[in-house]
């Protein structure tokens, strides 16, 4: 009788009839994206503490210099962390232009000023006296606010207000992280900018037209365009024995740190390349001592972390319930995902050495603190989802 009474379709006419209506609701912060941020910032301090001890007994120092820093830098972008994620991303539209203006004098700053300071035959730090800047970090927040804002309700490019508000102010930022020179900035930018014009869905014929130009452009003034020494990279990534002494010898080293780790590393502490022999293993290629320390298994659980890193944000744009935060979201996980890569096949041989640091994990005080400063806008936007309420309305 049971059965036949819920499926009668004289009562399935007469029962009430369902409707489903949309809402915003603010939930907890994504735990899974901050635990394996935190993962990433731990592994960083002990990688930074093996990779610069024996540096800091060269120097006369004490061993902890450098992981004190990074503490300090580290504790700040906590700070900024849990501000972002509690405050409201839609907020953040407002503060474009004023954050635009910011980043470009800044880079003025460090090309036009004396308080530019160049290291290895790059001017990208500013020189604070108790502190050292990079300005050109910032410019990652920067493009994902600005094309998110531009993207969210329609993609124009070839609009008036799009060009002169956001084009060209980019264009111009840019050419001074060019100028830096900083050629792997400028590509994690520019593909990130590719990635959230697809996302927004911007007409593939555009991208692929402007794609296949660039692309002609580029390759025919790569001669031109790139710096001697930025050249040499590419013939030494395709032949690095042919200067083993000199400009291959880094990342004949490096390869030498992932031969030595094996499978399950030599053990935390024990890199020999560390000891004068891989330089800048704190920074560029700490992905090499963390292979040589810790082997394929802790090659495999980094790349792991970062790969759970980028599925959680994707899903944090998929459950957002607007436009905005989704390209926000999008925007930011596509820098973490594509500089962590960069910087493993650069330190793998995979890629021509670029420069790029592994987020969370390198040295680098603005750079840590810009990281998290943008999970702390990703957190907040996991908060953002779309609740269904069912109500009954009986006729």
């Amino acid at each position: 009788m049971s059965y036949q009474k819920y499926n009668n379709p004289l009562n399935s006419n007469n029962s009430a009839k369902k409707r489903k209506r949309q809402g915003t609701v603010l939930l907890s912060h994504d735990k899974h994206l901050l635990l394996i941020v935190i993962f990433l910032v731990i592994i960083g301090f002990l990688a930074i503490f093996s990779a610069t001890a024996p540096k800091c007994m060269r120097e006369g120092v004490s061993l902890i210099s450098f992981l004190l820093k990074q503490g300090i830098f580290a504790a700040v972008g906590f700070v900024a962390l849990a501000f972002f994620s509690n405050y409201d991303y839609h907020k953040l539209e407002k503060f474009n232009i004023k954050f635009l203006w910011f980043v470009l004098i800044m880079l003025c700053i460090v090309k036009f000023t004396p308080l530019g300071m160049e290291i290895n035959g790059a001017r990208r730090w500013l020189n604070l006296g108790f502190m050292q800047l990079q300005p050109s970090e910032f410019a990652k927040p920067l493009f994902c606010m600005l094309l998110a804002s531009a993207f969210k309700d329609k993609v124009k490019i070839f609009e008036p207000k799009f060009l002169i508000k956001i084009l060209i102010p980019l264009l111009i930022l840019l050419f001074l992280v060019f100028k830096q020179p900083n050629l792997s900035m400028v590509i994690i930018l520019l593909v990130t900018g590719f990635a959230m014009y697809i996302a927004a869905g911007g007409p593939l014929i555009i991208l692929g037209i402007g794609g296949g130009l660039l692309g002609i452009g580029v390759i025919s003034m790569i001669p031109k365009l790139l710096h001697g020494y930025q050249m040499d990279r590419i013939n030494i990534w395709l032949n690095p024995g042919s200067d083993a002494q000199g400009k291959g010898y880094n990342i004949i080293q490096s390869l030498i740190a992932f031969a030595s780790g094996g499978f399950s590393g030599t053990g935390y502490g024990g890199s020999i390349q560390k000891l004068a022999y891989l330089p800048e293993c704190h920074t560029d290629f700490i992905f090499s001592i963390i292979a040589e320390e810790f082997g394929f298994l802790g090659c495999f659980f980094v790349v792991g972390l970062f790969a759970a890193l980028v599925h959680r944000g994707l899903k944090v744009a998929k459950r957002c319930p607007d436009m905005y935060g989704k390209l926000l979201a999008i925007g930011i996980t596509f820098i973490f995902g594509f500089q962590a890569f960069l910087n493993m096949s650069v330190a793998s041989s995979l890629l021509p050495v670029t420069g790029v640091t592994l987020p969370f994990i390198s040295y680098g005080g603005t750079s840590i603190v810009v990281f998290l400063s943008m999970i702390g806008i990703l957190l907040n936007i996991s908060r953002q989802r779309v609740k269904r309420i069912r109500t009954e309305v009986n006729e």
